[in-house]
């Protein structure tokens, strides 16, 4: 009788040991589970919950991804488990011409009729932490500040072409966030302005920005961020905030 007694009491004391450690599981996680809809999506992305529901979780459009920029979203970036998002700081999009992840796209989830860069509409780029731009400060661009970008992905000719290009500003004041913008035409997205203090330049978004995330994957000193699913009217114009 007493045997049995202890061994009810060790399965009561550990249904409850295991629940606490789901609840708690759940509060550590609760974050990330409500911040799905920041993730930065590839082009052409429907609105969320239609991207959500439209989405099958394929991963054709990270497999045509010739950057490798697209990722696959696990149980830390919400309930959209198994959907792409890209990661600007790991590897932007690069606004691909013929944009293959919504070519690739089976369900519409990227919208096909997304046909070039000028139609991307994945974010806006916000230049928020103006104190660490080595291009305000007229710092040179390091050597360190160059090899950081060689830990992203470099498998092929494109993603070496960045590199390369990269290469050439070492030594120099730093524009770096301006000039690699993929965007045609790219002055309408992001520009470089003087700035007064210690005869800097500092970035400038402008309108035509589509939130690629080149700028902020590039920029040596993490000055620059993207907002995702906000327009430069929504941002810079009514003061939207996702963060």
């Amino acid at each position: 009788m007493e045997k049995q007694k202890n061994r009810r009491e060790f399965i009561q004391y550990s249904t409850l040991g295991i629940l606490g450690l789901l609840t708690a599981g759940g509060a550590i996680l609760s974050p990330h589970l409500k911040a799905d809809n920041l993730l930065l999506r590839p082009p052409g992305a429907a609105n969320e919950n239609d991207f959500l529901a439209l989405c099958i979780k394929c991963g054709q459009c990270e497999q045509v991804c010739p950057y490798h920029s697209i990722n696959l979203a696990d149980i830390t970036q919400g309930h959209g488990v198994g959907t792409p998002f890209i990661d600007p700081l790991k590897r932007a999009c690069y606004l691909c011409t013929a944009l293959p992840c919504v070519l690739a796209c089976p369900t519409n989830a990227l919208n096909h009729t997304t046909e070039e860069p000028q139609d991307v509409k994945m974010g806006i780029a916000v230049f928020k932490y103006s104190n660490k731009c080595i291009g305000i400060s007229a710092e040179e661009v390091t050597r360190k500040d160059i090899d950081r970008i060689y830990t992203h992905p470099h498998t092929n000719k494109l993603e070496n072409d960045i590199l390369e290009k990269l290469e050439k500003y070492e030594d120099k004041q730093c524009t770096i966030c301006a000039d690699m913008c993929p965007y045609p035409n790219s002055i309408l997205a992001i520009e470089m302005i003087d700035d007064n203090t210690n005869n800097g330049k500092r970035p400038q978004i402008n309108s035509l920005c589509v939130g690629c995330g080149v700028c902020a994957e590039l920029c040596p000193s993490g000055a620059i961020i993207i907002e995702p699913r906000l327009s430069y009217e929504d941002y810079y114009i009514k003061g939207k905030r996702n963060l």
